[in-house]
């Protein structure tokens, strides 16, 4: 629960940051992105937004969202018994947009974290309850197809998650809105 709450206190200040950042005047067209995301660091699906910290499209940033995850959780210690169940998920990321100045061809560079709601077995290994997680390490290598001055923009790559010493490789495509 406190990691819960220490997601969510994070959240509110990466919001707070983009909610200053817009009310100045150094805003440009596409540095704000608000996107779908299937697999990637939410693990299922997850809505984020996206903002660079400069008046760019390009360059450092960062994104916050949330999501969810459905699967199989264990009920007892013996884990015969196994109940689905939905939890929430919520990828934060650093990144980096390389790119041209001019040119809508954009990739992205990334790392973060994922807290989930209680704690997941990602890693298919579902006999040893040592090995599920409730916080997950996570990178992003993606293409970004994102208009200069904003509109329609999508994103696919491979989003690694890392929790406990293992590493699950996977992949992400997205679309949304840059604005």
């Amino acid at each position: 629960m406190k990691k819960l709450i220490i997601a969510t206190v994070s959240l509110l200040a990466f919001g707070t940051t983009f909610a200053q950042r817009s009310s100045n005047n150094d805003h440009v067209d596409g540095q704000t992105s608000f996107y779908a995301e299937l697999g990637g660091p939410g693990i299922l699906f997850s809505a984020n937004i996206d903002r660079r910290f400069k008046a760019s499209h390009l360059g450092w940033g960062g994104r916050a969202g949330i999501g969810f995850v459905s699967g199989y959780i264990q009920t007892n210690n013996n884990g015969y018994y196994e109940r689905p169940s939905s939890v929430v998920t919520f990828p934060v990321q650093i990144n980096y947009v390389f790119g041209k100045g001019n040119s809508p061809h954009t990739f992205e560079v990334g790392g973060g974290v994922t807290i989930a709601g209680r704690k997941l077995d990602v890693f298919d290994y579902s006999d040893y309850d040592d090995r599920r997680s409730q916080v997950f390490g996570s990178a992003s290598f993606m293409y970004r197809r994102q208009p200069v001055h904003g509109g329609f923009s999508w994103r696919i790559g491979f989003t690694p998650l890392f929790a406990r010493g293992y590493i699950q490789p996977t992949g992400g495509v997205s679309v949304g809105y840059n604005f």
